[in-house]
Order: C-alpha cells, then structure tokens, then sequence
C-alpha cells in the first residue's frame, strides 16, 4: 500500500474495519449493539478514565454483564474497540483529504489547512476517550492494545503533510520551513483539542482554526531575530532558572529514591492505573515501607505534583517581572516550558494524566494550570492593547489556553531535534510565523 493510503474495505458500524469472518457471524442487531456499548464505554471513560468498570459500562447500557461479555470478551476488548474506531475515523479524514487534494479547490491554502485541523479536532473530540488512552501506555496483556496505543496516526500526518505542500506550491508558506516536522506539530496540536482542559467546551472548528492561526502565521506583530530575542532580559531571566535545576542537591534517601520511582511508573502507567504495590515492587522495597516513608498514593502524587509546580512557578514569575515585551516574555516561556520537558519528562506526563482526569477547572496541587490562564490572559491583552500581538480570537479565555497549548513542543520533536531547533520552531510557527510575506 502505497504511504498515506487508507484501506477501503467493509467497516462495522462502530467505523472500526470488519474482518469476512465477523460479517459472515454477527447480525445486525449483533453490531448495533456493540455500536451501542463502545459509545457509552466512550463517554463513561471520557467522563471518569480509565478506572470505569465493565459493570458500570453495562448498567449504563441496561444490560446485564454477562450479555456485555457476549460482544466483548472483557474490558481490555473495549478499548481495543475504542482505539480500532478512533484511528479508523482518522484513517476516513485522511482519505477524504487525500482524495480531494489534485481536484480544483476555490479555497485558500489556510482555509484547506484549516478544515483538515476542525477535521481532525472533531475526531478528537468525538473520540477523546481514545484520545486519552493513547497519550500513556498502561499495564496490559493484550498485544492488539498495547500496539493501538503506541500507533501513530500516519495517514492523517500525510494527508497534513500533503496540504501543506500544496500550500507551499501555492506560495502560502516559506520555502525553508520542514514540512514533515510542521505537519507534525500541527497534527498533534489539533488532537489536542479533544483534551478539556485546552477546549474548555468551546467548538472544536473554533479552537481548530485558532490554532491554525497561531502556528501557521504567529501572533507578533513585527519580525524577532534569535539574536534579539536571545538577549532579552525575559530570557536571560528564564534561561538563569534553567541552570539552577542542573545545581539541585543530589538526595540520596530511601524517600527520594521511592519518589523517582513513583514519577516514573506514573508517568508510564498513568496515576490511576498505578497502584502503591508496582511502586513498591519497582523500588525494591515492601508494600508496608513505601507506605511509612511516603504515605499514601495521593499525598506522594502530590508531593510529585507540587515538587514541579514550584519549578514553573519560579519560571513563570521571573520571566513575567522582566523588563520585557510581552512577545519577548512569550518566547521565554517557551523556553523555560521545554527545558521542563527535556528534564522532567517524567513530572509533565503525570500533569497530563491529571488534567485529562479532571473537569477543567480543577484545581490541582502542581501546575496551577488556572493560575497560569489568568496569567496568560493578562499577558496577552497588555501586548494586544500595545499592538505587539496580531491576532483574531472569538475569546480570551480560548486565545489564552491556546497561547499555552502551543508553549509546549510535543515530546517526540523535543527528541528528536533537541532544546536549541525545538525553541527556533516554537518561534518560526508560535511568534513569527511560517507564512511567506512580501518584503
């Protein structure tokens, strides 16, 4: 199969492709009703996460549990199910787009650029209980899982890719832009918007389009060189808090050393699906004495959570009482947001777990994420009122937790091009943009 091409053949009603064997078996009824259990398994678990039980999912069917295990064997089925129709309504997106990108099309390049990310945010949000399910890998003997949930959403990178190049041609975007990684970051931002706590319930095209704008022809008004904005106080100010994480004191205790643990196995499970006893068994050390030393499992998440939050909170603060503008403060937050990533990679993927958990106003005990909307609201309007920042958005509540989505470099650009390229493409897409402008 040629890269980027879907496959067409049959598909359950559910979206998810159907072997000849299951056609040739399963009634009608038999495929509306497993329709009918993978939507409310989809809304349970993307109301409550992953700890929703087979025996919640099929009350909320009305049906008994033994009926439930006659379309699926067990729990893990279901979200094998749910994974299998979120990649297969991708794989549709994708085949729609590639299919209509030699035809005659009186749209611009960033509207073309623009549906295809609604596209892909209304995929994400209709399918977020997935969406959650494949940003960590949890404990699972099931190899058809645990390969759904490491899958990379290819065809739909194409089919970005593809439409960015035809914007190219079209004399949209600047010729030295790496259309691959752009294609990338645009993709994974668009998925993004199936996580509430970017959304906030507002309309998915909404927040689609916004993101566009933002990444597609950035949000200064006038042009930033690396040079100058490498020299200003807001990052010398940014860049100093970096370098006070490589000076932190080793701790050697029985303490730290079960707080390592517990990050790690957090991040990679997931909190809910982590329980004292793996942290236990990952440290050496028995049930009984990871209680004594930590206590339970919500106070070493939060001992976790508050550990980092102390760290962007330092940041955040210096950088935003530079004397800088607001563009220049902006980059250096970028910045101090990616050297987190780089460092404590394991810290930012328990903060996802918890914000994909929890309502959108939720406070937690780490990263104070309504603090930093409020923060990055008023940030932005003093740059808006001084015309430094150029950009239409139906809100600053969305423009805010937009601006803070796109702060962040997704973590498998971040390995693959280092801190240094990660930063110079925040600021090709998030500040200057990557639109070709005449001189």
């Amino acid at each position: 199969m040629a890269r980027g091409q879907v496959s067409r053949g049959q598909r359950n009603a559910d979206g998810t492709p159907e072997a000849p064997a299951a056609r040739n078996g399963r009634t009608e009824d038999d495929r509306s009703r497993r329709t009918e259990i993978l939507q409310t398994a989809a809304s349970l678990i993307a109301s409550s996460g992953l700890r929703t039980s087979l025996q919640e999912i099929a009350d909320a069917c009305g049906i008994l549990p033994g009926s439930l295990y006659h379309h699926f064997e067990s729990k893990e089925a279901i979200l094998v199910g749910l994974l299998q129709r979120y990649h297969a309504a991708l794989d549709q997106v994708a085949e729609r787009t590639l299919d209509t990108l030699d035809r005659p099309d009186s749209r611009s390049p960033f509207d073309r650029i623009g549906d295809l990310g609604a596209q892909i945010a209304t995929c994400a949000v209709d399918h977020r209980a997935a969406l959650q399910m494949s940003f960590y890998e949890g404990p699972s003997s099931n190899p058809t899982l645990i390969e759904l949930t490491r899958q990379r959403p290819t065809a739909i990178l194409e089919a970005m890719f593809q439409t960015l190049r035809a914007a190219r041609w079209a004399g949209y975007l600047r010729a030295d832009i790496d259309l691959h990684l752009l294609a990338d970051r645009i993709t994974q931002t668009m998925l993004h918007v199936g996580l509430d706590i970017i959304r906030h319930n507002a309309p998915a095209d909404q927040v689609a389009r916004l993101f566009c704008r933002i990444l597609l022809e950035g949000v200064a008004a006038a042009s930033h060189t690396d040079a100058e904005l490498d020299a200003s106080p807001a990052f010398l100010a940014a860049d100093a808090v970096v370098r006070t994480w490589s000076d932190e004191p080793q701790d050697d205790s029985k303490a730290a050393h079960i707080r390592a643990v517990a990050r790690a196995e957090f991040g990679r499970r997931g909190y809910e699906s982590t329980t004292i006893r793996d942290i236990a068994a990952a440290a050496g050390l028995g049930t009984g004495s990871v209680y004594r030393v930590i206590g339970s499992k919500e106070e070493l998440l939060a001992s976790i959570m508050r550990s980092f939050g102390e760290k962007v909170a330092v940041g955040w603060t210096d950088v935003l009482r530079s004397e800088s503008s607001p563009i220049e403060k902006l980059d250096a937050l970028s910045w101090i947001n990616t050297n987190m990533l780089d460092r404590f990679g394991d810290e930012f993927r328990i903060q996802l777990a918890w914000m994909r958990q929890s309502p959108p106003d939720t406070p937690n005990p780490g990263w104070l994420f309504t603090k930093r909307v409020r923060q990055m609201k008023a940030l932005l309007a003093k740059g808006i009122r001084s015309g430094e920042i150029a950009i239409e958005s139906p809100s600053d509540e969305m423009l805010a937790r937009c601006m803070i989505g796109v702060a962040w470099i997704p973590e498998n650009i971040l390995a693959e091009i280092g801190t240094r390229a990660s930063l110079i493409h925040l600021r090709d897409t998030t500040l200057r943009g990557v639109v070709a402008r005449s001189e």
